[in-house]
């Protein structure tokens, strides 16, 4: 079996929401690159260190920089599970993208980070150079928030690696990981070990309650509008059971111009690793200076 290639240690940054919570970002490449730097927002079970290897690819062109959402990997767990409603953490984006001196960034946003990307076309939209939305658009099915809703709210304490490794090889959609290695590392990526010794979500379960409490959630529509005025690329699993293919049919009729990247027999959210999908998202984003 060959070894999977080591990815690059991101810088940690710290720094304080508006409320005084702890959070952290993590940073690869030279904050001084003329390139527009580029912006990873994850999934809302997702951290910062989903995006390593797109960071590896990209971080000798331009900074790379990703967050971990209040509740998420290294940023604290908030006292009140409302502190993670989707307007406080579009507003914890918008400061942290000031405060990390990010005032124009090119945003790849899977699942939530695509919708967070089309909060800040909302808020501030001149802070947006272009958009890579990953398995995400203005509409979610409601078959497809349940099973994430469990998910996100399951903390299985599992006794090792493998063990995680297997529940998420058994749970999760088709994501094209093609053997072993590929799973322990996204299970790496989704859990942690505690002080327990047991491997636990890298995310606040509570968080369920709040963001996926419902099983229709509002469309937004005018959101993805507001995307109007940079370029998007969107990245569909065509085995998605959160973005339909009358939803992308939709957003293509909306912009036409859009790039579209579909892969077949893929579900909820690709990982961008594969080059079916790692190909052409690397091409859209050096075709942004």
């Amino acid at each position: 079996m060959t070894a999977a290639p080591l990815l690059p240690r991101p810088r940690r940054i710290r720094f304080s929401a508006r409320d005084g919570l702890p959070l952290s970002a993590a940073e690869w490449g030279e904050p001084a690159s003329a390139r527009t730097p580029l912006l990873g927002l994850p999934g809302i079970c997702r951290t910062a260190l989903d995006y390593q290897a797109l960071a590896a690819r990209h971080m000798g062109e331009r900074r790379v920089v990703a967050l971990d959402y209040p509740g998420h990997g290294e940023s604290a767990r908030a006292e009140d599970a409302a502190r993670y409603r989707p307007e406080a953490v579009l507003r914890d984006v918008l400061d942290a993208m000031a405060a990390l001196h990010l005032h124009r960034a090119v945003v790849v946003g899977t699942s939530f980070g695509g919708l967070m990307a089309m909060g800040i076309a909302v808020a501030r939209p001149a802070a947006l150079a272009a958009v890579a939305l990953n398995d995400i658009g203005p509409r979610i099915e409601p078959e497809g928030i349940g099973f994430i809703r469990d998910f996100v709210s399951r903390d299985p304490a599992f006794l090792t690696l493998e063990d995680a490794a297997d529940h998420l090889r058994r749970t999760l959609p088709p994501l094209g990981i093609a053997d072993a290695a590929g799973w322990r590392r996204l299970a790496e990526l989704t859990y942690a070990r505690g002080e327990d010794r047991r491997w636990h979500p890298r995310w606040d379960t509570r968080i369920a309650e709040v963001v996926l409490g419902d099983d229709a959630l509002p469309e937004l529509w005018p959101y993805f509008g507001a995307l109007a005025h940079v370029p998007v690329l969107l990245v569909w699993g065509q085995a998605s059971r959160i973005l339909s293919a009358g939803t992308v049919e939709r957003m293509r009729r909306m912009r036409p111009d859009m790039a579209l990247v579909s892969l077949p027999g893929v579900g909820h959210a690709p990982v961008l690793a594969d080059p079916e999908a790692a190909a052409p998202l690397d091409a859209f984003l050096r075709g942004v200076p």
